[in-house]
């Protein structure tokens, strides 16, 4: 690849850093754009492991950034996220053994029903609800952590969207709040998904750290901006992500 197409994907990565520090979705900008610009003979598995071992580095950022100004209960995300890292690593082992035709209609019915779920309760991730018990948090937390933590393993776009729809409907917690807590979790995810891939592909690594410092850089915009513009913001960008989302698997699977 020559400086054009490396310029190309440094500039993808930093987007996606952007956005998956808001809302997820980073996936939805670095892996067309892997898929694009990476030479026809590079495999599906390797542009998917390079692609993890960006999205860590602007994952592990975000954490940074959102923990030190929103406080989180590490006793809960740290297991969680190590339970998302073992059901990221499952999803990738049998990513080869599920037909994607079959569940990427799924996934897009999912979105469309979060789509329709934010716009019609404005209030969802903007206004704190009710607290919730200690014991639905644990469950909510750890079932979303092993769920969405397979489904980052198999697919992937969207995985941080997912959670932090998950964390603002059923515990009711404000969407930056819900973001940092998402944070945790995608970044085992994407943890045990490169572990797994780079003991089982060829990973382009010069390629994934260079893109890393690109992530790492969008991830931390991104993350001073949520913090700073607050739930309103994140809502629109959640939106925005959703329909994107939408629009792009739908292409892939009809298109």
């Amino acid at each position: 690849m020559g400086v054009g197409d490396w310029s190309v994907l440094l500039a993808a990565a930093l987007a996606a850093g952007w956005v998956d520090a808001v809302v997820g979705g980073g996936g939805l900008i670095l892996l067309p754009a892997l898929l694009l610009v990476t030479p026809a003979a590079t495999t599906q598995q390797t542009i998917l492991a390079t692609n993890k071992l960006a999205a860590v580095a602007g994952t592990s950022a975000a954490v940074v950034t959102f923990a030190r100004k929103v406080p989180l209960r590490w006793r809960l995300m740290a297991p969680a996220g190590m339970l998302a890292a073992a059901g990221s690593a499952c999803g990738a082992a049998v990513v080869g053994l599920i037909d994607k035709d079959l569940f990427v209609p799924i996934v897009l019915v999912v979105l469309v029903g979060v789509a329709i779920l934010v716009t019609a309760r404005p209030t969802v991730g903007v206004v704190i609800g009710e607290p919730p018990t200690r014991r639905r948090i644990t469950v909510v937390v750890i079932t979303a952590a092993v769920a969405i933590g397979f489904y980052d393993g198999i697919l992937g776009p969207g995985t941080g969207t997912f959670l932090i729809i998950a964390f603002a409907t059923l515990l009711g917690t404000e969407f930056v709040r819900s973001a940092a807590m998402a944070k945790v979790i995608n970044l085992g995810s994407n943890l045990g998904a490169l572990a797994f891939f780079s003991l089982t592909v060829d990973v382009l690594w010069a390629l994934g750290f260079a893109m890393a410092a690109a992530n790492v850089a969008g991830s931390v915009v991104g993350s001073r901006m949520a913090l700073a513009r607050g739930a309103g913001f994140v809502r629109v960008v959640l939106l925005v992500v959703v329909v994107a989302l939408v629009i792009r698997l739908g292409w892939q699977q009809f298109g």
